[in-house]
């Protein structure tokens, strides 16, 4: 089935189009924020993205910025905006779509359709093995020499954000974005006490790390 994010702060309309999707056969979740809505991008196996541009804590542009750097999820922008610049804007930064309000469900679903025939569904592998240890996406769960280690929920979110972007280059905002929020972008320090709490859980030798690796002053990697 067909998993669609609706990131809609509007409560009323994002529950609406979540009921009418259920009823034409998609699955659908929904964030009120667009931090939140990249969050849920990074964490769940999502088809396409219903993004609304005037959200209450960062401009929608901004989030299809932020899964572009990632994922070539299909993003349809259903926006109030009708401006051309606007428009631009949104296709420029890497939306597949752009829809104005009002707009009618046929032509919603009609766009879904679409999306879904461009970009046919490509999950994620359900695990990631290394020499070391191996990461079970869907379990969310590490294994190491046959035990599982337990890690924080926060050291989790960064290490499936890192996985699932396996050998690319994560950059420290997109990382403090979508694991703390908009609010932290700044807070690299974070960054640090966590990837050294992880490299000590998961590397043979923290210090010399062969998984999970620092690129100074610019983000973080993972290499199977």
């Amino acid at each position: 089935m067909t998993l669609v994010l609706i990131i809609e702060d509007e409560a009323q309309l994002a529950r609406a189009m979540q009921i009418n999707l259920r009823a034409h056969g998609y699955q659908a979740i929904t964030a009120g924020f667009g931090a939140d809505g990249l969050k849920m991008a990074a964490q769940h196996p999502v088809d396409i993205v219903v993004l609304d541009l005037g959200l209450p804590d960062m401009d929608g542009v901004d989030v299809i910025r932020g899964i572009r750097g990632w994922s070539s999820v299909p993003v349809i922008v259903l926006s109030a905006r009708h401006a051309s610049e606007d428009k631009v804007d949104a296709l420029d930064a890497g939306a597949d779509d752009y829809v104005t309000k009002p707009f009618g469900l046929d032509e919603l679903l009609a766009r879904l359709r679409a999306a879904s025939r461009r970009s046919p569904a490509q999950r994620d592998a359900p695990t990631v093995e290394t020499a070391d240890f191996v990461v079970d996406l869907a379990a969310r769960k590490v294994v190491r020499d046959g035990h599982e280690i337990r890690l924080t929920p926060t050291e989790w979110n960064i290490l499936e954000l890192l996985v699932r972007n396996s050998g690319k280059l994560v950059s420290q905002q997109q990382l403090l974005t979508q694991v703390w929020g908009q609010a932290y972008a700044k807070e690299t320090q974070y960054l640090r006490v966590y990837l050294a709490q992880l490299r000590r859980k998961l590397e043979q030798d923290p210090a010399k790390p062969r998984h999970l690796h620092t690129e100074a002053g610019m983000g973080y990697r993972f290499d199977p």
